[in-house]
This record gives structure tokens, C-alpha cells and sequence, in this order.
């Protein structure tokens, strides 16, 4: 970890800067219990992880989180709970081969939960690049300089072709004028103008939008560029890949009967997390068709109907869980949130 890291690292050891979303019903749908292996696939600033630890004595705790600084925080909890807590850093997709090396067997997981997203240290922290609100370097990247050959959002958007930014932005993003902020970007290029800060991609995006107003879901002014934002994040840190792969990895480790809690803040995380829970998965990876089949269909199919129906998981919630409005009035970050939970079942 360079200088940087281990001052934030420092910073957020003292002062823990998030607020776990929905504490409460994450532990009512983990249960741990006494002596259980628990892995947290998102660390973060490790609010869960306290509440979990905190809640039955005994608890092997297995801190996961791809941020340096999230680890240099896990370290820090684990001399508070001394050899229960096993600090991991490395993403979804580095999950086997650190398990592996700490001798964590499949199927030997009580229990697994996944917060998925941005931590509130990595928005508030502007030298990370996240936010809107914070002006910094257009960096984006989850795993800080560990891999140092990767693309920050600066260079995505230094180099990405006008068709491979509105796909990002329009995908990811899920944002209507997509196309216009894709070639506005490009055409800024030809101006010379670099877009290296978070205020300047802010400012460019909220030229695209004249004197257009957009209210989040509590009807407060919300940036034009949220959208913009949020779509680059997911592209530069493979975050879709890497849930459908953590949710694999969850499979296979957890035994029979064991837990897994999922906490998502859009729709593409819910989309990929729902269709795992419902078993609409084809060759390893999330479907992106629907689960309806009609009464006549071919011989050939059957197989892959098959495939799909065998459902691993049984879901321990009728309809997905937000947050009350109380949560939501002190916490505002959680009002996008859900929380699914559900049983291994095969």
C-alpha cells in the first residue's frame, strides 16, 4: 500500500465513515450464530462486520474487500476481535485462491453477505475519484493502485470510441441521453479538453442537460451527471462480472442450509442477484431472458429448461426488503437499497 492508502487507511481506522444500510434485517436473515464461519464479500468500513462479530460469540469472521483501505480496516477489527477476523483483499473473482490459502473448504460456510456498490469512504474520499460532490482525479478504481496497468475513468474516456461510450453509458447507466453525453465527450477531445477531474466531467455532462432538473427518489435535486457517473464506475471495476462471479463463488461455498444476504443500490445489481436467486442461470452466468416457457417447446430445449429450473436457493423473503423511512430520513444513502435473502438448498 503506497503513503496515500495508509493514511486513509488511518483515517477511517479512528472513524468509521459508513453507516451500515439496514443493520438490522441483515442480521435477522444471516443469523449468525455461536462458533459459525461467516464471510463478508464487502467489507467496507466494516459496520456489518462489528454487528455480526458483536452478535454471538465465537464467530470466524472472513473480511473480504478488493479496497486497500477497506483491509487496512479489516486488520484494525481484527486486534478488536482477536483470531476471529481474517482480513482478505482481492475481488470476487481472487476469492477461491485466497479461501484456498487459508484453508476454507467448499461447502463450509455458515453464512455469506454481500453489500454491494460504492462505501460511503470511497464517495467521500475525493483523491478516489467517486463523486460528484467531492472534486478529484477521475480514478474510479475499487482496488486503488494494486493493479496499476488498469484504466482509470480519465483514460476510458480519453481513449473509448463515441459507440463504446454511449454503450457504457447507456447500459451501466441506464441514462436516456446517453448519445448526446457520448458525443459530447468526444467532441471535447477535438477542443483539447481533458477531462481529468470529476468536476470537469460533472460540468461537461451538465452542459448536455441545459435547464433540465432530475429529483432522486426523495425528490431532491440530483446531479445530471449521477447517471454518467455510476455508468463508469461499473465499467472500470468489472462490477457486474464480478457480482455474477461472487454469487457463483457463494454457491459453492456455503453448506447446505447456509445463508446468503445481498444488499443492492440499482438495478442491474438487483437484476443479476434476482435471476441467481431463482435459478435463471444458463452456463455460469446470469440470463438475461426471462423465466417464461411455453407448454410447446422442443425436445432440444428440455435440457436447458432443466438447467434453469433446478434452482440452488430458496428465498427466506416474499418481496424484496428497502429501507424503513426512518432509515431513509437519517440515512439518505439507503433509500435505493434492497435486501434479498435466501437458503442453499442443493
Amino acid at each position: 500500500m503506497n503513503s496515500m492508502f495508509k493514511q486513509l487507511s488511518r483515517k477511517f481506522c479512528t472513524a468509521a465513515a459508513h453507516v451500515p444500510v439496514m443493520s438490522k434485517e441483515v442480521l435477522h436473515f444471516l443469523k449468525p450464530d455461536v462458533n459459525q464461519v461467516i464471510l463478508d464479500m464487502t467489507f467496507g468500513a466494516g459496520g456489518h462486520s462489528r454487528r455480526i462479530l458483536e452478535s454471538a460469540p465465537g464467530i470466524k469472521l472472513l473480511a473480504l474487500d478488493r479496497d486497500p483501505v477497506a483491509c487496512g480496516y479489516a486488520k484494525k477489527i481484527s486486534e478488536e476481535f482477536p483470531n476471529q477476523v481474517i482480513p482478505l483483499l482481492g475481488r470476487f473473482s481472487e476469492v477461491p485462491d485466497l479461501l484456498k490459502s487459508n484453508n476454507i473448504r467448499q461447502n463450509s460456510i455458515d453464512a455469506i453477505l454481500f453489500d454491494f456498490g460504492c462505501s460511503s469512504m470511497q464517495f467521500d474520499t475525493p483523491t478516489r475519484g467517486f463523486s460528484i460532490s467531492h472534486n478529484g482525479p477521475l480514478d474510479m478504481r475499487m482496488d486503488g493502485d494494486r493493479f496499476p496497468d488498469d484504466p482509470t475513468a480519465a483514460d476510458v474516456l480519453a481513449v473509448a470510441t463515441e459507440e463504446d461510450l454511449y454503450k457504457i453509458i447507456k447500459v451501466y447507466g441506464e441514462e436516456k441521453k446517453a448519445k448526446k453525453i457520448a458525443r459530447t465527450i468526444v467532441e471535447a477531445r477535438y477542443l483539447f479538453k481533458n477531462l481529468m477531474t470529476t468536476q470537469d466531467l460533472a460540468d461537461l455532462v451538465d452542459s448536455v442537460f441545459d435547464d433540465e432538473i432530475r429529483l432522486d427518489k426523495l425528490q431532491r435535486p440530483s446531479h445530471n451527471a449521477t447517471k454518467t457517473f455510476q455508468a463508469l464506475r461499473i465499467f472500470v471495476n468489472n462490477e457486474l462480472n464480478e457480482i455474477n462471479y461472487g454469487l457463483l463463488i457463494a454457491h459453492k461455498y456455503l453448506k447446505l442450509g447456509g445463508r446468503i444476504v445481498t444488499l443492492t443500490f440499482h438495478s442491474l445489481e438487483d437484476t443479476i442477484v434476482k435471476r441467481h436467486l431463482l435459478g435463471n442461470v444458463i452456463a455460469y452466468t446470469a440470463n438475461p431472458l426471462p423465466l417464461k416457457f411455453s407448454s410447446h417447446h422442443s425436445t432440444a430445449g428440455d435440457s436447458i429448461v432443466k438447467d434453469v429450473m433446478e434452482c440452488n436457493w430458496m428465498s427466506l423473503v416474499k418481496h424484496v426488503v428497502v429501507p424503513k423511512y426512518e432509515e431513509i430520513e437519517d440515512n439518505p444513502r439507503s433509500r435505493s437499497a434492497k435486501l434479498r435473502a435466501a437458503v442453499r438448498i442443493r
